[in-house]
C-alpha cells in the first residue's frame, strides 16, 4: 500500500523535476503575490488532467490484458512523443498573466499537462497500483514541485 503512493510519487517528482510546467509556475509567481490563488489553480489542472487519465486507464486496465495495455501505451508515448517534437515553439502563457493567479495557474497547468509524461506516467501506474493511491503519490510529487516552484518564483 506504501508503494502504490511512493512510486508514484518518486517517479513522477523525479520526471516533473525542471519541466514546463514549473518554469511557468516559476514565471507566474514573478506576477503576482497571491501565490496560494496561483497554486490552488494549478493544482485543481493537476487533479483534473492526472485524474482522468488515471481513471481513464483504470477502466481501460479492466478491459485488456495487461501486455496489450502495455504496448499502446508504448506506442501513443512515442506517437506523443513525436508531435511534441514537430510541435511550433508558440506560447500562449504571455497571454495568460493578465487573468488573475488562479485563473491563470489553472489554464498554464490544464493546457500544457495533457499527453505530458507524467500523465502518461500516472496512467500507466494505475496497471499494477491502486488507482487512488497513483493519484495521491501523483499529486503530493505535483504539488511538492509546485510549491518550490512559486516560493523560488518569490524571490526572483
Amino acid at each position: 500500500m506504501v508503494g502504490d503512493i511512493l512510486v508514484p510519487f518518486f517517479a513522477v517528482g523525479a520526471a516533473e523535476l525542471g519541466d514546463k510546467t514549473q518554469l511557468s509556475l516559476l514565471l507566474l509567481s514573478t506576477k503576482t503575490r497571491k501565490h496560494l490563488l496561483l497554486l490552488s489553480g494549478a493544482m485543481l489542472a493537476f487533479l483534473i488532467v492526472d485524474g482522468l487519465a488515471i481513471l481513464l486507464c483504470a477502466c481501460i486496465a479492466e478491459l485488456l490484458p495487461t501486455k496489450l495495455l502495455k504496448i499502446i501505451s508504448g506506442i501513443i508515448f512515442i506517437i506523443l512523443g513525436v508531435l511534441i517534437l514537430r510541435e511550433n515553439a508558440k506560447s500562449e502563457e504571455s497571454k495568460l498573466y493578465s487573468r488573475g493567479p488562479f485563473v491563470s495557474g489553472f489554464l498554464v497547468i490544464f493546457l500544457t499537462e495533457w499527453g505530458d509524461k507524467t500523465q502518461i506516467a500516472s496512467g500507466l501506474f494505475v496497471t499494477k497500483y491502486n488507482a487512488f493511491m497513483v493519484l495521491a503519490g501523483t499529486l503530493a510529487a505535483l504539488t511538492v514541485l509546485s510549491l518550490m516552484a512559486i516560493y523560488l518564483g518569490r524571490f526572483i
